[in-house]
């Protein structure tokens, strides 16, 4: 197995998750009207499993060893990718502030949150596109088979001692219950169905 093959598997959660938030933005953008419940947990996904898990090992340990093997930081595919996740986050950071105002019932609030997590949908499928055919096949050619090996073993050690142990599969569950209740369809026109274990080690349904 190689690093890319996890961050495939999360991009496939993720990619999931976004037809539902997409699913509830347009809604919300057509009715004035927002699911709560399901916008409040698509954005514990997204932050959690999306940002502070998948982007997080990307940042911290997948971008460094491609950079140490020559691939520069500043420029190029690296930097792309690193503005686009700040780009993200300022977007779900948009979308929890509607959200708080939404449980406020301020005026425009769902509409605030529909307009900015359209924009995270568009901009997270061209994220996930340009590295699951950009710079995910030149990572598998620039890493040896060593490096790739201690690579899975910190992205292992990351998942339990940075983001907390059975954190993961609880993403994972989340994500679940939230695309068969909305019953959200992925543009593939398959319905969206999150992947198992992501390639973790923990256990697939």
């Amino acid at each position: 197995m190689k690093v890319t093959d996890i961050l495939r598997g999360e991009h496939e959660v993720i990619l999931d998750v976004l037809a539902a938030l997409e699913s509830i933005s347009r809604t919300s953008a057509t009715t004035g009207e927002l699911d709560l419940r399901s916008a409040q947990e698509t954005l514990a996904v997204l932050c959690g499993l999306g940002d502070r898990s998948h982007h997080a090992k990307e940042e911290q340990l997948f971008f460094p060893a491609l950079e140490a093997r020559g691939l520069p930081r500043e420029v190029g595919p690296l930097a792309v990718m690193l503005g686009e996740h700040d780009e993200g986050r300022a977007l779900l950071a948009r979308m929890n502030e509607a959200l708080a105002d939404v449980a406020l019932s301020k005026v425009g609030a769902a509409s605030r949150f529909a307009t900015a997590g359209q924009s995270y949908v568009s901009l997270m499928r061209d994220h996930i596109d340009k590295e699951n055919g950009v710079l995910f096949p030149m990572g598998d050619g620039m890493l040896s088979e060593s490096e790739q090996a201690a690579l899975l073993s910190a992205f292992d050690h990351f998942e339990h001692a940075d983001i907390g142990s059975g954190a993961h599969e609880g993403f994972l569950e989340l994500a679940s219950g939230l695309c068969n209740r909305l019953g959200v369809v992925r543009e593939t026109g398959a319905t969206a169905s999150v992947r198992g274990c992501c390639g973790h080690g923990t256990k697939c349904n």
